[in-house]
């Protein structure tokens, strides 16, 4: 067929083969470039903890991306406390330091002060691989590989059965639609998941955490990129995942945190309020006003 293709037009065939050669190049580029990347380092004799209770503490840290005498804090002697099975949101402008804070607990960037503890261990003393087998994240980014919807959730388990698949995916409202398609579960997702809509991405991240079954649950902005009617599908089934965990959410729909067992404002500046919803309202502050603002426009 190519061979026919290039006799009728030879241009435009040797336009698509020199297309196809430069995005190999260019995959093959990006896979040399993580292949090069240094490995993260590890400490000898790190603790390598199977389970976490999920008791989090934050003690004056203070984090900038470009290091050096010049670098602005992105957050500065920051302290908060997630008591094991408790619901933390943050909430506030962006700029505030909300999704660093996030990526910290995992160790995706190394502070440059204070501390910050789970279960009274320095999470610098901690094992990467087995802190990160402790924490789940859902973000507003999901990341789908090329492969089947199967093995996109199974990435949360490896180990995972075909029936604890399918449970994950019945808890994260994703199931009945799966089973519509005519090749189910071994429905190929495309590149980034680009077959599936953005809620459907959504839902099976979920199905992937709920596989996962982490004592820590990071929740990072994730159904802000969604309409309300699939907001609310994907905000129950995040409920129930949220379910006997220590969870740390960033929420830009004020909403979806009313029921959190603390809420903490933060701006460029730091801490600006906390406590629980009913108490931000009577303090008549900022979250006040981002919560009336939201409503108002809605």
């Amino acid at each position: 067929m190519l061979y026919i293709s290039a006799l009728i037009n030879p241009v435009r065939t040797l336009t698509n083969i020199y297309d196809q050669i430069q995005e190999g190049a260019t995959g093959f580029r990006r896979f040399c470039e993580i292949m090069d990347s240094p490995e993260e380092e590890q400490i000898e004799n790190a603790v390598r903890p199977e389970i976490l209770r999920g008791d989090i503490v934050f003690e004056d840290v203070t984090f900038s991306y470009k290091k050096g005498g010049d670098a602005r804090p992105v957050i500065k002697d920051f302290s908060m406390k997630i008591p094991a099975g408790k619901t933390i949101a943050l909430v506030g402008p962006s700029g505030g330091g909300k999704t660093t804070i996030c990526h910290l607990i995992p160790r995706f960037y190394e502070i440059d002060g204070g501390k910050i503890t789970i279960d009274g261990i320095d999470i610098r003393d901690l094992d990467k691989v087995s802190l990160r087998k402790n924490v789940g994240i859902v973000q507003q980014d999901v990341f789908l590989f090329n492969g089947t919807i199967r093995e996109n959730i199974a990435y949360g388990n490896f180990d995972a059965t075909e029936d604890e698949i399918i449970e994950a995916a019945k808890k994260a409202n994703i199931h009945q639609y799966i089973s519509e398609l005519p090749d189910g579960y071994d429905t190929n997702v495309g590149e980034r998941g680009i077959k599936l809509s953005g809620g459907q991405k959504q839902r099976v991240s979920i199905a992937r955490a709920f596989l996962k079954n982490p004592p820590i649950l990071i929740l990072d902005e994730a159904t802000s990129a969604l309409d309300n009617a699939t907001e609310m599908l994907i905000q129950d089934a995040l409920y129930k995942l949220s379910e006997g965990r220590t969870v740390l959410v960033v929420a830009h729909r004020l909403s979806t945190i009313k029921n959190a067992d603390e809420i903490i404002v933060i701006t460029k500046d730091g801490i600006e309020e906390r406590g629980s919803h009913e108490q931000l309202i009577l303090c008549d502050g900022l979250y006040k006003k981002l919560y009336e603002y939201q409503f108002k426009n809605l």
